[in-house]
This record gives C-alpha cells, sequence and structure tokens, in this order.
C-alpha cells in the first residue's frame, strides 16, 4: 500500500484500468511530461521494479517476453511540440499516432516517411523497433529521420542528444542509439524528425521481371513482391513517372497501393543481403507462407498460422551464415523458437551502452538479443 501511495504522489496519471493487450502489472501509468516519466523510472530503479513501455501495442510481440511491475503508456504524450515546415522538421512526443502525423504532415505535402499502413502504431513505438516501411529503398532506414531525441533513462535523468540543424555531435550519437533499442535505454519523451516533401504524382507499375524493374528504374519509393505479383512504386512529375514506367516494361496506374499488414498468427521478418531475396521468396513459396518482399532492400516479412520450426531454423542458419537475421514478430506465448537468434558479437558493448542509460537494469529489461 505504501507503495502505491508512493507512486500515486509520483504519478498523477496513475490508471486503475489495465491497457488492452498488456501483461498483468501492479501499476499501469501514462506520464503527463518527461518529468514525470523521469521520476517514475527513478523511483522504480531506487526500487527495483521492472517498467514496460507501451504505445500502440503493435510492436510487442517482439523480443523476450517480460513480466513487469508497471506498465508505463504514452497515451497522454501524444502532441506535436513543433513542426517547422520552411526546414523541414517536426518535434513530436512519442504517443502521436503514426497516422496522425502523416495525415497532419500532409496538409503541407510533407511526410515523415513513416509506416505507410500503420495502424495504431504510435511514433515512439516506430522509432523504438525501428519500423522504417517500404519507402525505405528511396529514403533510406528510420534512424536517418531521427535528428534529435529527449531520453528518460531508467535511473530517471533527462537525457537530450543530437542535433536539428547541426550534424556532427560530441559523445553517445543518441538518436540512432535510440531508434532500434526497444526501449532497452529508457523513454523516448520527444524527438525531432526529418521531413520530405511530397512528390507532385504517386503512381505504381506492375513487373514481371524484377531484375530490369531494378535496372531501369531510378530512385523508385519501393519494388515489393508479394503472393500476388511484385508492385513497382513511382513518385515524381507525370513526364518522370511516364519514362519510368517505360524502363520498365510496365502501365503506370495512379496512386499508391500499399500490401496490407499480414495477419497469421505467425509473423517473422527475414533480414538478408537484397541480391539474395529473389532465392529466398522461392524458397518461402516452398513453404506456403504469405510473403512481403522488398526487393532492393533485403527484408522479407511472412506470415502463416503454422510453420514447422524446423524449416523456421534452417531458414535462420541460412540467413545468418551470410550475415543476416531471422526475427519473430508475432507467435504464440508456446511458440517453441527463439524470437532473436543468435546474439550479434556486438552484444558485451550492447550491455556496456545499456548500463550507462539503465544501471539497475529497469526499462524493458531482457527484451533484446542475448536478454539485454
Amino acid at each position: 500500500m505504501m507503495l502505491r501511495q508512493e507512486m500515486a504522489r509520483l504519478a498523477k496519471s496513475i490508471l486503475d484500468d489495465p491497457v488492452a493487450g498488456a501483461p498483468q502489472a501492479d501499476f499501469t501509468l501514462s506520464p503527463e511530461s518527461g518529468e514525470e516519466a523521469a521520476s517514475i523510472l527513478q523511483f522504480a530503479s531506487e526500487h527495483d521494479l521492472r517498467v514496460l513501455f507501451w504505445g500502440g501495442g503493435t510492436h510487442q510481440g517482439m523480443g523476450y517476453r517480460l513480466e513487469p511491475a508497471v506498465i508505463m503508456t504514452t497515451r497522454r504524450l501524444n502532441q506535436i511540440v513543433e513542426w517547422q515546415e520552411e526546414d523541414l522538421t517536426v518535434v513530436v512526443q512519442p504517443g502521436v499516432l503514426v497516422a496522425d502525423l502523416e495525415e497532419e504532415l500532409s496538409n503541407r505535402s510533407q511526410t515523415a516517411v513513416l509506416a505507410e499502413t500503420p495502424g495504431p502504431a504510435t511514433v515512439g513505438g516506430a522509432i523504438a523497433s525501428a519500423q522504417s516501411g517500404w519507402r525505405r529503398y528511396r529514403y533510406g532506414p528510420i534512424r536517418d529521420r531521427m535528428l534529435e531525441v529527449r531520453l528518460a533513462t531508467g535511473d530517471g535523468r533527462l537525457v537530450r542528444g543530437g542535433g536539428r540543424l547541426v550534424k556532427n555531435v560530441t559523445g553517445y550519437d543518441l538518436p540512432r542509439l535510440a531508434t532500434g533499442s526497444f526501449g532497452s535505454l529508457g523513454l523516448i519523451t520527444e524527438m525531432c524528425l526529418k521531413l520530405w516533401p511530397v512528390p507532385p504524382e504517386q503512381a505504381m507499375v506492375r513487373v514481371d521481371d524484377i531484375d530490369r524493374a531494378l535496372a531501369g528504374a531510378y530512385r523508385p519509393l519501393a519494388l515489393v513482391e508479394t503472393t500476388a505479383g511484385a508492385t513497382l512504386y513511382l513518385a515524381g512529375s507525370p513526364e518522370e513517372i511516364e519514362a519510368q514506367a517505360s524502363a520498365v516494361g510496365g502501365s503506370v496506374i495512379a496512386g499508391h497501393d500499399w500490401p496490407v499488414p499480414l495477419s497469421a498468427s505467425i509473423e517473422m521478418v527475414l533480414r538478408v543481403p537484397p541480391g539474395t531475396v529473389g532465392a529466398w521468396v522461392g524458397a518461402l513459396r516452398t513453404v506456403g507462407a504469405d510473403f512481403q518482399a522488398a526487393h532492393g532492400v533485403g527484408e522479407i516479412r511472412f506470415a502463416a498460422d503454422t510453420v514447422p520450426v524446423e524449416d523456421l531454423t534452417a531458414f535462420r542458419e541460412n540467413a545468418e551464415s551470410m550475415g543476416g537475421a531471422l526475427v519473430v514478430v508475432r507467435a504464440p506465448d508456446d511458440f517453441e523458437l527463439d524470437p532473436w537468434g543468435t546474439p550479434p558479437n556486438s552484444a558485451d558493448l550492447q550491455r556496456s551502452v545499456k548500463a550507462a542509460f539503465d544501471p539497475i537494469g529497469v526499462a524493458n529489461r531482457g527484451i533484446l538479443p542475448g536478454g539485454i
């Protein structure tokens, strides 16, 4: 009781109702500021209370399962703090929905190039899980869009890294560290993202010859192959689009129709050298998996309700042998495959970095490869 009273004193936004989909916890909190989040984490560190961060819940199937004492949601950290249209930057809190941010930016023909079909995903969750979206082929990974980040560390400090205008900074490259950290360093409380102008026209071309499409298209947004076929996504002036469609031997279809998220009970992602994607697609067809392959990038999502673990193990061993990985995105609780696979050679370095931000290990402890 005393612990709850003290927690309630620190967190004005303590919630009595559990968060849908979240594991059971002693406390569910929704801080209203970075300072409040930091105070909660300081208290959690002092009492060794494990904290699980929760945004939209769309990426919670990744990593090792956690048994937290505290669920900290970002539902009240949901503001667009500052939008500098001329500088092509926007500062947002982590609980802003990706769909809401992109809709707002589209009013001025700008985009943060976040996931195209995000559902209830939040910006903070997209950064923490490093979800780049299909347009990575043209615009690069999501870490390249992180200019500045404010972080409430696991031991309750508020730290800031990066710069909105200055590219060269000293010390930790905190924006890149936070991207893909899965909350292991603390809670992202604010971030500055680089924006891009939206091209005047958007179009698709259905392609039969993927190699020709990759060679003939100039800076396409994406080339995505699914079980239904391959589609080249283009953007630019009408003349540019027509020229590229002619080069790859296809007809222009106006607009963008992005693949809908996979829905089977087991979803995996393969990260492999881009030149091997075609061979991997062939292997996935043999096991009957639904797939979405990003050619030129080297990322393949696939899903099925049942997949023999021995097949997945063979896929993982093959992927890891070429420097890639097979990662579990979503699976039943009794799924027998390790969510990450072989820990990276940098695991000891990652532990040292986590210890610098979260000495006690309260922030999403154990979620990363190697139980970091």
